[in-house]
């Protein structure tokens, strides 16, 4: 979802086939499709790889990636937003 269409518009501005990003990857085209379509997750090391293919900030995109894990998990929660804010509690006073 966040990182899907993040890889989409650089991919595109970059001029590459999904074809090229999947092999770099060493996955099929359909996958590597699915993963910007935000139908299926990639994993954190082919998140790295992608930054490094499309040239890119690696934190911009393990963010995204990590959004979109977030949101997964919590998005039919009714508390969803009361457990985020717990959790940014707890991660500033992590610091």
């Amino acid at each position: 979802m966040f990182l899907g269409k993040r890889i989409k518009e650089l991919r595109e501005e970059k001029h590459l086939l999904q074809r090229q990003l999947a092999a770099e990857l060493e996955i099929d085209t359909p996958m590597y499709s699915k993963i910007e379509r935000g139908d299926r997750k990639a994993k954190r090391e082919q998140v790295i790889k992608l930054a490094k293919l499309l040239s890119t900030d690696k934190n911009e995109l393990l963010t995204l990636w990590l959004a979109g894990q977030i949101y997964e998990l919590i998005k039919d929660e009714e508390l969803a937003r009361k457990a985020i804010s717990l959790v940014s509690i707890k991660l500033d006073t992590k610091k």
